[in-house]
Parts: structure tokens; sequence; C-alpha cells
């Protein structure tokens, strides 16, 4: 049964031109089911039921995943069976009539412009190290890319004479990204004052270097960011994710376009990008709770 998964990994990479961490996660996933399969005396891809991927999902329910892991690791389910059919593996599609299950509305979690600064603040930018993390904290937050995207940036990259970056995104995409003076002069100061005592010799062009002068990793800016959330004293649970909804969520506060939004941050369907305007309305309402006479003067009785 490996093989097919196999075959269906690179047809994900070769035909699909996923992301690398998206193609990590499916073969997870599916990894994870053919156990499940294997363990239930089902190993023909010919004799699956649509009860067996029921009983799958349900077991997963029941072992407290959320629906939105469930729903991923549904589609990479689907997806595979549907693979499996179009490439003659199996005579039938048993997952064709597997629905999702229901998604609860979930809005991530942003920090507020004051706690956005506070943040920012927190590195000691007198020390090489601090410096280096005023800078990709200015970076991420001025632009509003993943952390995958982050820790790939090269020197080759910064565009500093247009205030412009270039971003390798999902799937290779390439764009085009403006970022502010603020990070501009942040990374410039961090380029001249710390990279180049903390780079190694054989190390490429890549912008961001750890303590031992090597490539950043997703975990390092992590622990980084981690750090800085303590010091800063924010009790919202900030992730590296955070900084991207908190970019989206206050250019859409300030009046950004929609579509420009959508460019910035490099989603293919605008509908990736519409949660953001969900957001900016939650923002609305708490201003008018906040500040409106009548809803002060009725929560005060």
């Amino acid at each position: 049964m490996e093989h097919q998964v196999d075959d269906f990994i690179n047809f994900l990479s070769i035909e699909r031109n996923l992301a690398d961490n998206t193609i990590q996660a499916y073969a997870t996933d599916l990894v994870n089911y053919i156990d499940y399969l294997i363990e239930q005396g089902n190993d023909d891809y010919n004799k699956i039921e649509p009860s067996h991927i029921s009983n799958y999902i349900i077991l997963l329910s029941k072992n407290k995943l959320s629906s939105f892991s469930i729903a991923r690791k549904l589609s990479a389910i689907r997806m595979f069976h549907r693979f499996l059919f179009a490439e003659n593996f199996t005579q039938k599609n048993s997952a064709e009539d597997i629905s999702f299950p229901k998604l609860a509305h979930r809005l991530p979690i942003v920090l507020d412009q004051f706690e956005m600064e506070r943040l920012l603040e927190q590195p000691d930018i007198t020390h090489k190290l601090g410096l280096r993390d005023r800078a990709l904290l200015e970076f991420a937050y001025a632009t509003g890319v993943r952390v995958s995207e982050l820790i790939s940036v090269k020197l080759s990259d910064l565009k500093f004479d247009q205030q412009l970056i270039r971003i390798m995104g999902k799937g290779s995409r390439m764009r085009i990204v403006p970022i502010g003076e603020n990070a501009i002069y942040f990374v410039n100061e961090y380029c001249i004052k710390s990279r180049e005592l903390l780079k190694k010799p054989d190390v490429d062009d890549t912008l961001f270097l750890n303590h031992s002068g090597r490539p950043l990793s997703r975990m390092g800016f992590w622990k980084i960011l981690k750090k800085y959330v303590l010091k800063g004293n924010l009790t919202k649970p900030v992730t590296p994710h955070t900084l991207r909804h908190s970019f989206a969520t206050h250019l859409i506060e300030g009046g950004a376009d929609l579509r420009a939004v959508q460019e910035m941050l490099g989603h293919v369907s605008i509908s990736s990008t519409q949660i953001y305007t969900h957001l900016d309305r939650e923002y609305l309402k708490e201003v008018h709770r906040t500040f409106h006479p009548r809803e002060k003067y009725y929560h005060k009785s």
C-alpha cells in the first residue's frame, strides 16, 4: 500500500506543485490512515468501504482532534482515493461521498497596534543578537510573510532602493511585497553590525542567521518570538502566524483594499483573505461597545 502513497506524493510535488510543508502534512496523514486500515485487517484499497473511512474520522474525533485538523486529514484521504481511482489502482472512489465535518467559525488571534509596538521594542538592539531579533520582528510585521518565507529570504531578494522585497511563496510562486522604512532601517543595521559578525564563511546569502552563523530555522524563530512575548508581558497566545494576521488586520483597519492585501499575503484565492474583513468587523464592534455612550450606559447599569 505504501507504493501508491509514494506515487501520490510524487503527483502532488510534480503535477500539483504543492508546497513542501503541505506535501509533508499529507504524507503524514496518509501514513496514519494506512496504519489504521492495516490494524483493521484491511490491506487492499479495493476493499475499502466508505464506512471504513467514516469510522476512522469518528476515531479521530474521539481522540479530541479539532474539526480543522480532521478536515485537513480528510482532505488528504479524499484526494488520495481520487488519485487511486483516476490512476486505475482501484475500481471505485471509496471517499467520494464522505462529507467534511462542520467547521466552527474561528477567527485568528491578532495583536493590536499597541501590543505590536510593545513586542517590537523588547529586543536589546545594543547586542548583536538583539539587533538581529529587532530586524527579524520588524521584517515579519512589515511584510506579513509566512515563517517559512521569512527564514528563506536572501540578501539578493532585498530591493530596498525601491522599498520592495522578493518572496518565494507556496508552490514556488514568486511575489513582490512592499516593506516600510522602519523595517528597512533595522534590517540594514543588522546586516552591517550583526550579520557580518555572525556569518560563517561557507554560509550562502540567507538574510537571517542564528547565533551559530547558520540560517535561522522555523523553531529558532519560534523560540525568539516566544522570548519577547514573555518579556513584553503579552497575554495573548502569540505564534509566528500571529504577526502575519496582525499585519493583514492592521492594513484592513486602515482602509487597505482587500485585493492589495491578498497580493501581499500571497493568497491564491480572495476567500482566504476575506477572514480579515471579519476581524475588522469584530474590531469595529469592540470600538462601538467601548465608546458609544448608550453602550457604556447599558453596561454600567
